[in-house]
């Protein structure tokens, strides 16, 4: 992007704010055409700053803001929550982090992690300061938003510790290898497969039985046992969170971008429908989603060494995952029973 350009966009960002006002980055970004961490630097000079990508440095530095609100979200799914950066670990040798809240739980990919920035907007009834972090697609992974009890001297200390010496309008994204296509189905060691998945011990195993046998989850899914893996009906996430609500049954709903998971524990209270978003509105907690544009919907059962563990897996059309749905459970527990009648109640698509 040359100077010239920068400054039109700079220019076609403030018309169509001023347009659409209130109207949110990522929207705007789509409606011009580019990514939205192309958008965000287009402001580098003026209201925003970019960091440096020291991602550990800067996370294990949040705790400093106090309380704030956590955003990850895909294309379907918005994960909101409040509370703090507290007990954060890393795992180097995986590029990982972790963060381990009682309001904020997240799991970090730092790979996918690719550009930073500091934002400061002025609203019409306050000073709105939040941390936008992008992957190499220019795609928002995880933003930091800072609210009223936030340490705000604490925000200006970050953005001058982490202050990249680049400044320019300009963000520069690599080009991406395309993604290899998924193994045809007769290549796969269906039985071996099968073998291995009843072996599970533990959930998060899971991720190397796919590695073992290179497949794509979704193809895992459908070549899997029919005790382990059904596809029911997409509307059955909306009849999950009704449920769950009704009965105050607490659950744990993971929500993924690329590069970073957030995870809420606990029950789920107040639903509303607005327009085409099913939501939850708790207190420090939201999740904002077009239930519509869920593409399948999977029951899928692991074997632990406390029993059987019991989901509800979200995909898009890409069969890209979405949200893991669970009931709550501790480690050393059995699985709540009435979570599990519950998704054995969904209607099935082969059905």
């Amino acid at each position: 992007m040359t100077t010239t350009t920068s400054t039109n966009l700079k220019e076609a960002w403030a018309t169509f704010r001023a347009a659409h006002p209130g109207v949110r980055s990522r929207n705007a970004a789509r409606r011009l055409g580019i990514s939205e961490a192309e958008l965000m630097a287009s402001g580098c000079g003026e209201n925003v700053t970019r960091l440096k990508p020291d991602w550990e440095g800067i996370l294990f530095d949040l705790e400093s803001l106090g309380e704030v609100m956590a955003l990850t979200r895909n294309e379907v799914f918005v994960h909101e929550k409040v509370g703090r950066y507290r007990n954060v670990s890393m795992v180097p040798s995986h590029q990982m982090g972790m963060v381990l809240d009682e309001g904020i739980d997240l799991r970090i990919a730092f790979r996918h992690w690719h550009v930073g920035f500091a934002v400061v907007e002025q609203a019409p009834d306050r000073v709105k300061r939040s941390l936008h972090f992008y992957n190499q697609r220019g795609t928002a992974v995880h933003k930091v938003h800072l609210r009223r009890p936030s340490n705000v001297a604490a925000f200006d200390e970050i953005v001058a510790r982490y202050r990249h010496d680049d400044q320019s309008p300009h963000q520069a994204l690599p080009p991406l290898p395309s993604s290899p296509p998924e193994r045809p189905d007769h290549e796969i060691d269906v039985a071996g497969l099968h073998q291995k998945w009843s072996e599970l011990q533990d959930t998060h195993d899971f991720i190397l039985l796919l590695r073992a046998f290179n497949v794509t989850r979704t193809q895992a899914l459908r070549l899997a046992a029919p005790e382990m893996a059904v596809e029911v009906a997409t509307e059955s996430f909306r009849r999950v969170m009704e449920a769950v609500a009704a009965a105050a049954m607490p659950i744990m709903v993971f929500v993924s971008s690329r590069g970073c998971t957030q995870i809420h524990i606990g029950p789920v209270h107040k639903l509303k429908v607005i327009d085409d978003w099913f939501n939850v509105l708790d207190p420090g907690f939201s999740l904002h989603v077009r239930s519509d544009l869920i593409d399948t919907a999977w029951v899928v059962r692991k074997p632990t060494k406390d029993g059987i563990v019991t989901s509800l897996e979200l995909f898009d059309e890409d069969g890209t995952v979405l949200a893991y749905l669970f009931g709550k459970r501790k480690e050393g527990r059995l699985e709540n029973a009435a979570w599990r009648e519950l998704l054995g109640t969904l209607p099935r698509v082969d059905a």
